[in-house]
């Protein structure tokens, strides 16, 4: 059984502006839906739903935003991963919708941010930037679609020289500037959603690990000191998810770490990031890094590791922000946190039922700040009996490793190892 744990001590922990304090689940009771999960899919949905006038209650292992939505890069992405594959599931005349679906997080963020008040630190400006030619293709590719689909934002490409002179460093060969793209502060943005919900009539319970559910055609969600009964369960967990066996092996766990720097001075941050934008490489091993609303550099990446260790995540990350930022040498490095995110084989996000009453949602591949916010609304379509979009995810069947479960940390660690040579070629 999953005992519950506080918060990592990440700078997003340290700088929220709300802390939550819910009360575990007790005793027998009653809601429309039971939402397993306060992380972004699930708030996501609660929100969905309660704006809908549905009685929702979310019940939470740990506390809200405690996991991947909780720790992780804050930088908001659009696009659905695994695109290619979804148009080749739906057929010809996709395209337009699959991208109108990649944005749809983005919009409803917006809308959130400005009719709940929710103060996380919203800005928008993000650069894909390349480090061998292969990426500058894809980038150009990138354009491309964006002119096709008329794209009303600032979209341009970079060459290394303004690139240089745009964040600070050369060790990139040119880039994509996304002004729809960009970067917020997590952790406070999962907490006003869950502000908000419950403002709407929605119930969380926080501390509450769920053992069992009981299917039906109510079905039961189970904790050591209550039970919710429902119409419909949504499982939310993602990467954290292990409690129903037949989404075992759908996806791989993978972990993700970031440093936090002392406050820059306005001095570095000119020379570094003037235009205050959300940075990524395209390698699958890629870093990423943003400035913070206090003007700290969070620097994240990805590494064969499977702790959360603040030494060893130093220990191997601050090599990685030298080697970028060599003027930052004698910077103080003042937090370092690891999560996990939930990778699917394909790399399609997987929404779908477990039966008609169970639906789940998981596997964002590194978009699921966005994706997660167009999932919870797709998911509390599925209650109100609308299924279409969530069958087009649900069409797309994961690949499934059989006994990945049992070996999920080996199989990453040579999937890693895999993706690093990759990422070289």
């Amino acid at each position: 059984m999953l005992q519950p744990q506080p918060h990592t001590g990440s700078y997003y922990a340290a700088s929220v502006n709300h802390v939550t304090d819910y009360a575990p689940l007790r005793g027998e009771q009653r809601a429309d839906v039971c939402v397993i999960g306060a992380g972004f899919s699930g708030i996501s949905t609660a929100l969905h739903l309660a704006e809908r006038g549905y009685d929702v209650h979310v019940v939470e292992a740990n506390r809200v935003g405690w996991g991947a939505s909780g720790r992780n890069g804050g930088q908001l992405i659009g696009g659905l991963s695994g695109e290619a594959r979804m148009a080749a599931r739906m057929g010809p005349g996709s395209e337009d919708l699959i991208w109108e679906m990649g944005w749809a997080g983005h919009d409803i963020i917006r809308e959130r941010v400005k009719t709940y008040d929710i103060d996380c630190d919203l800005k928008f400006g993000y650069l894909s930037v390349a480090i061998k030619q292969r990426h500058l293709r894809d980038q150009q590719k990138s354009f491309e679609r964006m002119e096709r689909h008329g794209f009303p934002h600032e979209y341009r490409h970079l060459s290394r020289d303004e690139l240089a002179e745009t964040i600070g460093t050369s060790h990139y060969i040119g880039g994509l500037l996304n002004m729809a793209n960009g970067h917020l502060h997590p952790l406070n943005l999962c907490i006003g959603e869950a502000r908000a919900s419950v403002a709407l009539g929605a119930t969380i319970y926080e501390q509450s690990p769920v053992i069992d559910i009981e299917k039906g055609s109510k079905p039961r969600v189970i904790t050591a000191t209550g039970a919710v009964t429902a119409d419909f369960v949504v499982l939310a967990g993602n990467a954290y998810h292990f409690l129903e066996p037949e989404l075992k092996g759908h996806l791989f766990p993978v972990n993700s770490f970031i440093i936090a720097t002392e406050p820059l001075t306005v001095e570095q941050v000119a020379q570094i990031n003037p235009r205050d934008l959300a940075v990524c490489n395209p390698n699958f091993v890629l870093e990423y890094f943003r400035l913070s609303a206090d003007k700290r550099l969070l620097f994240g990446g990805r590494f064969n590791h499977f702790g959360v260790e603040s030494r060893k995540i130093r220990k191997f990350m601050i090599p990685k922000l030298h080697r970028t930022y060599p003027q930052l040498r004698n910077t103080r490095i003042d937090y370092a946190w690891g999560g996990t995110i939930g990778v699917t084989i394909n790399r399609v996000a997987q929404l779908g039922r477990l039966t008609d009453n169970i639906l789940y949602m998981q596997g964002y591949s590194g978009h699921g700040v966005n994706v997660t916010h167009l999932a919870g609304q797709i998911m509390a379509d599925a209650v109100a009996g609308t299924m279409e979009r969530l069958d087009m995810f649900a069409g797309v069947k994961p690949v499934v490793v059989p006994g990945a479960h049992l070996l999920r940390k080996p199989m990453v660690a040579l999937g890693m190892v895999y993706y690093q040579i990759k990422d070289r070629l």
